[in-house]
């Protein structure tokens, strides 16, 4: 492990506090931005094309793995993946692997590893299991390949994501080589997407929840009150008496429906508050449809047709 450094003493340390300013940030982001373009410039499409061809094509479920940060990635693409629900994919953690969750594996399953060295140990260690249990065996490393990427050499398929260096102090954390993996992943996902063909609906099965299940599966007809749920009056029915309709089904109001359903006016809980207060004890003696809001107006025309499809096809 070699001989780690021993933690600064608290006299050492930095004075005062720690700012970073517009233009400390304004130099950072537009190296960054050069490493990207480094990558965009460089990539292989042949490379990149193999590589998707060899997740749709694959017979079996496709793993990721990684060590670190790229782990984390690993992690990360395999659950988009897996989101798109067209094969089973998921992580496999490289050091648990080693210790029997390669059972996972079977003949024609798909194993990518991530690494941006292409020397990961622990990689190393994984490949040749893997391989003995029949999988496939894709690298992506920003190492060049030969003798300074063992890892490509041991793997069936490798694609080289170009890095020209990290924007690091040290050129050594992992913030420039992440974000090309994960750049590269993700747009490899989009691709099988398109290639598959997959639809919004055939997507929205698997995102039942959150901003994107809001957005792709609830209908009106999902949340909207239906029959015994819906406020209804007539409008012959005296107001106190329908208190209870009004306040027990969450909706502000009263529907006022003729015999046949057709709806003729609301009467809302702030009607309820200024009848209350005009009447006095005469609200005793008041219908709803002597209170109720009419559909007079074109706009509120509109409303009483949207809501009469509401109530016809709900209630019959």
């Amino acid at each position: 492990m070699g001989s780690l450094p021993v933690n600064a003493s608290p006299e050492c340390a930095p004075q005062g506090r720690a700012t970073v300013s517009a233009s400390d940030l304004a130099p950072l982001f537009s190296a960054q931005r050069r490493h990207l373009d480094h990558f965009f410039d460089r990539l292989d499409m042949s490379q990149a094309a193999a590589f998707a061809q060899a997740l749709l094509d694959a017979p079996g479920a496709v793993f990721f793995t990684g060590v670190g940060k790229s782990g984390i990635v690993a992690r990360k693409i395999a659950q988009t993946l897996a989101s798109l629900g067209f094969a089973r994919a998921g992580f496999l953690a490289p050091v648990d692997a080693l210790h029997g969750d390669i059972g996972a594996l079977f003949p024609g399953d798909v194993l990518v590893l991530l690494s941006k060295s292409g020397a990961s140990d622990e990689l190393l260690a994984l490949a040749p299991c893997a391989r003995a249990k029949g999988a496939y065996l894709i690298s992506l490393t920003s190492a060049a390949s030969g003798a300074d990427c063992p890892l490509a050499a041991a793997c069936d398929l490798n694609v080289h994501l170009p890095l020209q260096g990290e924007v690091c102090p040290f050129g050594l954390a992992p913030v420039t080589s992440t974000a090309i993996q994960m750049v590269f992943g993700d747009t490899v996902v989009a691709a099988i997407m398109e290639a598959r063909r997959l639809s919004r609906d055939q997507y929205a099965c698997n995102h039942p929840a959150g901003k994107i299940g809001k957005t792709l599966i609830f209908k009106v007809k999902d949340v909207m009150k239906k029959q015994n749920e819906l406020p209804l009056c007539k409008e012959g029915d005296m107001i106190m008496d329908q208190l209870t309709e009004l306040t027990s089904k969450g909706c502000g109001c009263l529907l006022v429906v003729d015999e046949e359903h057709h709806l003729i006016g609301t009467f809302t809980d702030g009607d309820l508050r200024r009848t209350l207060k005009a009447s006095g004890p005469a609200i005793f003696n008041l219908t709803v449809g002597e209170m109720c809001n009419r559909f007079a107006n074109i706009t509120l025309l509109l409303l009483l047709v949207l809501c009469e499809l509401f109530l016809v096809s709900m209630w019959w």
